[in-house]
Protein backbone atom coordinates (compact mmCIF):
# COMPACT_ATOMS: atom_id res chain seq x y z
CA UNK A 1 0.00 0.00 0.00
CA UNK A 2 1.20 3.25 -0.69
CA UNK A 3 1.39 5.79 1.98
CA UNK A 4 -0.29 9.43 0.92
CA UNK A 5 2.44 12.11 0.46
CA UNK A 6 0.42 14.49 -0.99
CA UNK A 7 -3.42 15.13 -1.71
CA UNK A 8 -4.63 17.05 -4.65
CA UNK A 9 -7.56 19.52 -4.13
CA UNK A 10 -10.37 19.91 -6.33
CA UNK A 11 -12.61 23.10 -5.33
CA UNK A 12 -14.17 26.04 -6.64
CA UNK A 13 -12.60 29.18 -7.55
CA UNK A 14 -15.47 30.93 -6.20
CA UNK A 15 -16.44 31.57 -2.52
CA UNK A 16 -19.98 30.35 -3.18
CA UNK A 17 -22.65 31.62 -0.83
CA UNK A 18 -22.47 29.93 1.99
CA UNK A 19 -18.86 31.51 4.00
CA UNK A 20 -18.73 28.17 6.32
CA UNK A 21 -17.58 26.47 2.88
CA UNK A 22 -14.40 28.84 2.94
CA UNK A 23 -14.17 27.77 6.14
CA UNK A 24 -14.31 24.22 5.67
CA UNK A 25 -11.70 25.01 3.08
CA UNK A 26 -9.07 26.70 4.72
CA UNK A 27 -9.41 23.66 7.64
CA UNK A 28 -9.03 21.34 4.94
CA UNK A 29 -5.53 23.01 3.80
CA UNK A 30 -4.48 23.61 7.26
CA UNK A 31 -5.33 20.08 8.48
CA UNK A 32 -3.41 18.69 5.41
CA UNK A 33 -0.53 20.65 6.34
CA UNK A 34 -0.54 19.71 10.24
CA UNK A 35 -0.05 16.02 8.95
CA UNK A 36 2.92 16.61 7.32
CA UNK A 37 0.67 16.67 3.56
CA UNK A 38 1.59 18.46 0.78
CA UNK A 39 -1.08 20.24 -1.28
CA UNK A 40 -1.62 19.81 -4.52
CA UNK A 41 -3.59 21.80 -6.33
CA UNK A 42 -5.31 24.55 -9.28
CA UNK A 43 -3.01 27.22 -8.31
CA UNK A 44 -5.78 29.75 -7.95
CA UNK A 45 -5.95 32.87 -5.34
CA UNK A 46 -9.62 33.36 -4.79
CA UNK A 47 -13.01 31.06 -3.22
CA UNK A 48 -12.09 27.82 -2.13
CA UNK A 49 -8.88 27.69 -4.23
CA UNK A 50 -7.54 30.74 -1.83
CA UNK A 51 -8.93 29.17 1.31
CA UNK A 52 -7.28 26.21 0.74
CA UNK A 53 -4.25 27.02 -0.38
CA UNK A 54 -3.78 29.97 2.87
CA UNK A 55 -4.84 27.14 5.13
CA UNK A 56 -1.63 25.37 4.55
CA UNK A 57 0.39 28.28 3.57
CA UNK A 58 -0.15 29.59 7.33
CA UNK A 59 -0.12 25.96 8.83
CA UNK A 60 3.71 25.72 7.25
CA UNK A 61 2.93 23.26 4.52
CA UNK A 62 3.79 22.39 1.00
CA UNK A 63 1.89 23.74 -1.12
CA UNK A 64 1.99 23.15 -5.25
CA UNK A 65 0.37 24.50 -8.00
CA UNK A 66 -0.39 24.05 -11.53
CA UNK A 67 -1.79 26.37 -13.54
CA UNK A 68 -2.86 27.02 -17.39
CA UNK A 69 -0.76 30.01 -18.49
CA UNK A 70 -4.00 31.74 -20.08
CA UNK A 71 -5.60 31.97 -16.22
CA UNK A 72 -2.25 33.34 -15.12
CA UNK A 73 -2.59 36.25 -17.41
CA UNK A 74 -5.57 36.57 -16.72
CA UNK A 75 -4.32 36.88 -13.08
CA UNK A 76 -6.18 33.88 -11.46
CA UNK A 77 -3.22 32.22 -9.97
CA UNK A 78 -1.33 33.07 -6.81
CA UNK A 79 2.77 33.09 -6.65
CA UNK A 80 3.44 32.66 -3.29
CA UNK A 81 3.78 28.67 -3.38
CA UNK A 82 5.80 26.59 -2.41
CA UNK A 83 6.14 25.24 -6.31
CA UNK A 84 4.31 26.71 -9.29
CA UNK A 85 3.95 24.85 -12.36
CA UNK A 86 2.49 26.73 -15.13
CA UNK A 87 1.03 24.74 -18.17
CA UNK A 88 0.05 25.22 -21.77
CA UNK A 89 -3.04 23.16 -21.16
CA UNK A 90 -6.08 22.43 -18.65
CA UNK A 91 -4.99 18.50 -19.66
CA UNK A 92 -1.62 19.13 -18.78
CA UNK A 93 -2.38 20.65 -15.43
CA UNK A 94 -4.80 17.56 -14.59
CA UNK A 95 -2.11 14.79 -15.43
CA UNK A 96 0.80 16.80 -13.96
CA UNK A 97 -1.61 16.90 -10.50
CA UNK A 98 -2.24 13.05 -11.20
CA UNK A 99 1.17 13.17 -11.43
CA UNK A 100 2.39 14.98 -8.10
CA UNK A 101 -0.48 13.38 -5.78
CA UNK A 102 -1.13 10.34 -4.42
CA UNK A 103 -5.15 10.95 -3.90
CA UNK A 104 -7.93 13.29 -4.89
CA UNK A 105 -10.20 14.95 -2.46
CA UNK A 106 -12.88 16.64 -4.17
CA UNK A 107 -14.16 19.96 -2.23
CA UNK A 108 -17.38 21.84 -2.85
CA UNK A 109 -17.33 23.91 -6.25
CA UNK A 110 -18.66 23.98 -9.59
CA UNK A 111 -18.17 22.77 -13.18
CA UNK A 112 -14.34 22.79 -13.13
CA UNK A 113 -14.39 20.83 -10.13
CA UNK A 114 -16.88 18.32 -10.77
CA UNK A 115 -14.82 17.25 -14.10
CA UNK A 116 -11.88 16.76 -12.62
CA UNK A 117 -12.73 14.51 -10.06
CA UNK A 118 -14.93 12.57 -12.45
CA UNK A 119 -12.05 12.19 -14.95
CA UNK A 120 -9.54 11.40 -12.32
CA UNK A 121 -12.25 8.92 -10.60
CA UNK A 122 -12.66 7.11 -14.47
CA UNK A 123 -8.79 6.75 -14.77
CA UNK A 124 -8.62 5.12 -11.78
CA UNK A 125 -11.75 2.87 -12.88
CA UNK A 126 -10.15 1.86 -16.01
CA UNK A 127 -6.46 1.85 -14.77
CA UNK A 128 -5.21 4.71 -15.97
CA UNK A 129 -4.05 5.71 -12.33
CA UNK A 130 -4.29 4.04 -9.22
CA UNK A 131 -5.10 7.45 -7.41
CA UNK A 132 -8.03 6.88 -4.92
CA UNK A 133 -10.78 9.56 -4.88
CA UNK A 134 -13.04 11.28 -2.35
CA UNK A 135 -15.69 13.55 -1.89
CA UNK A 136 -15.56 16.40 0.81
CA UNK A 137 -19.03 16.50 2.00
CA UNK A 138 -19.24 19.33 4.09
CA UNK A 139 -22.46 20.12 4.90
CA UNK A 140 -24.04 17.44 2.58
CA UNK A 141 -23.12 19.32 -0.42
CA UNK A 142 -22.20 16.32 -2.60
CA UNK A 143 -25.28 13.97 -1.70
CA UNK A 144 -27.72 15.28 -4.54
CA UNK A 145 -24.54 13.96 -6.87
CA UNK A 146 -24.13 10.93 -5.27
CA UNK A 147 -28.25 10.34 -5.52
CA UNK A 148 -27.54 10.88 -9.03
CA UNK A 149 -24.97 8.58 -9.32
CA UNK A 150 -26.46 5.63 -7.34
CA UNK A 151 -29.17 6.58 -10.10
CA UNK A 152 -26.45 5.61 -13.25
CA UNK A 153 -25.97 2.13 -10.51
CA UNK A 154 -29.13 1.42 -10.60
CA UNK A 155 -30.17 2.16 -14.40
CA UNK A 156 -27.14 -0.51 -15.49
CA UNK A 157 -24.18 2.29 -16.66
CA UNK A 158 -22.32 2.08 -13.52
CA UNK A 159 -21.56 -0.93 -11.63
CA UNK A 160 -22.04 -0.15 -7.59
CA UNK A 161 -18.71 -1.83 -6.76
CA UNK A 162 -17.11 1.92 -8.88
CA UNK A 163 -19.57 4.09 -6.89
CA UNK A 164 -18.49 2.37 -3.35
CA UNK A 165 -14.45 2.68 -4.46
CA UNK A 166 -15.13 6.46 -4.17
CA UNK A 167 -14.44 7.69 -0.12
CA UNK A 168 -17.05 9.75 1.14
CA UNK A 169 -16.94 11.77 3.90
CA UNK A 170 -17.22 14.92 5.93
CA UNK A 171 -14.44 14.89 8.21
CA UNK A 172 -10.32 15.15 7.02
CA UNK A 173 -9.34 12.26 9.21
CA UNK A 174 -12.51 10.35 7.97
CA UNK A 175 -11.47 11.35 4.37
CA UNK A 176 -7.38 10.79 4.55
CA UNK A 177 -8.19 7.26 6.24
CA UNK A 178 -10.55 5.98 3.62
CA UNK A 179 -7.90 7.46 0.60
CA UNK A 180 -4.69 5.69 2.43
CA UNK A 181 -6.87 2.37 2.87
CA UNK A 182 -7.37 2.66 -0.95
CA UNK A 183 -4.27 3.93 -1.80
CA UNK A 184 -1.48 1.79 -4.08
CA UNK A 185 -3.82 -0.68 -6.03
CA UNK A 186 -5.50 0.22 -8.92
CA UNK A 187 -9.32 0.02 -9.42
CA UNK A 188 -8.42 -3.19 -11.67
CA UNK A 189 -6.49 -5.04 -9.65
CA UNK A 190 -9.07 -4.49 -6.72
CA UNK A 191 -11.91 -6.25 -9.32
CA UNK A 192 -8.55 -9.09 -10.27
CA UNK A 193 -8.37 -9.87 -6.17
CA UNK A 194 -4.88 -8.64 -6.17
Amino acid sequence: MSELRRVAVFCGSAPGHDASLVEAAYDVGRGLAQRGLGLVYGAGGHGLMGAVSQGALDAGGEVIGVIPRSMVEREWGRSDLTELHVVETMHERKALMAELADGFLCLPGGLGTLEEIVEVWSWRQIGFNDDPVCFYDTKGFWQPLLGALQGLVDAGFVRQDVLDDVVVADDLDTALAGLAERAGATFVDKLRGT
